[in-house]
């Protein structure tokens, strides 16, 4: 029998995960602060499982089974009964993760992992207030979309031992996830600071005018990019040589944006409204009909290319 499955917040990530682990067999049980919101919840779920259906990743079976594998719930304690594994997904602050975790700690049983799917907050920190099985608190980083992204980072604190990352684990690649361990509890684990050190070199090209936001894209959508879900960054280093890297460090690294504070363009962006999506226009600008393909574009375009690599 597969382990019930606890989340908590009805976000994108949490209705994604609700999402993930249903269509796996799953039984879930969804909290969230406000039950009325529950048709509006699983209207939006519904809306990502006939996309899922539509592209084949499902077959009508699962699709129709999904929904009746979540319950939704704005009780704590219906949560935790008869949880195998927790996960959170509130605001990303760590006062109220904290919080939240010390009520966990005392509602759930002493085996029940709880993990928190924050994306850059120190776990231990999240978990400081939980005095009674601190051990069990891990970190779960998902990606989203969850349900079409295969990576989570399972993130160990000093307290937490191999048992519990194994059983996270295990409970994982049930669900069909590729669980990958950060041992050392550190911001942005592994793949944010692998982002993110991209993104700011990224913003350092257009603000040096060495290059438009749009061909910066380009550069990497139509370069190394197509091959980083095929040859990642540490094999290509051993398949042109370390010598030859090393080469290349030395005469580059001195010419990369190195300061510890974000890129000043960005910040200029952000203190003008200029956010993106939100506003449409950030480092690039967009259109509500641009908007709207490259939402679209993601999960098609995800799931093309996990059916490439045979990944779904």
């Amino acid at each position: 029998m597969k382990a019930k499955i606890g989340i908590l917040g009805a976000g994108n990530m949490g209705k994604g995960l609700s999402l993930l682990f249903a269509m796996r067999g799953f039984p879930v049980t969804l909290y969230m602060r406000s039950i009325a919101k529950e048709a509006e919840t699983r209207e939006a779920i519904d809306g990502n499982i006939k996309l899922l259906s539509v592209n084949d990743v499902i077959d009508g079976e699962t699709a129709a089974a999904i929904q009746g594998r979540i319950t939704a719930t704005d009780s704590l304690e219906a949560v935790c009964n008869g949880a195998g594994l927790i996960i959170e997904n509130v605001a990303e602050d760590l006062a109220v993760k904290r919080a939240l975790f010390a009520k966990l700690d005392k509602l759930a049983g002493a085996d029940v992992i709880l993990a928190s799917n924050t994306s850059a907050i120190s776990i231990t920190e999240i978990g400081g207030d939980c005095t009674a099985h601190r051990e069990r608190v891990i970190g779960t980083h998902f990606w989203n979309p969850p349900y079409l992204i295969p990576l989570v980072e399972v993130v160990k604190t000093e307290y937490a031992p191999e048992s519990v990352i194994r059983r996270a684990a295990a409970i994982l690649e049930e669900a069909k996830k590729v669980p990958v361990v950060v041992r050392k509890d550190v911001p942005g684990f592994i793949a944010n600071r692998l982002q993110h050190a991209l993104q700011r070199e990224a913003l350092n090209i257009v603000a040096r005018g060495i290059a438009s936001p749009a061909d910066v894209d380009k550069s990497v959508k139509y370069g190394f990019g197509m091959r980083l879900g095929i040859c990642p960054p540490l094999e290509v280093i051993d398949m042109g040589g370390t010598d030859l890297t090393l080469s290349i460090h030395e005469y580059l690294f001195p010419d990369l944006y190195n300061d510890p504070a974000p890129v000043p363009i960005l910040k200029e962006m952000a203190e003008r409204g200029d956010l993106g999506f939100k506003s449409g226009k950030g480092v690039r600008e967009w259109t509500d009909d641009e908007i709207k393909a490259s939402r679209e574009n993601l999960s098609n375009g995800l799931i093309a290319v996990l059916r490439a690599l045979g990944r779904l």
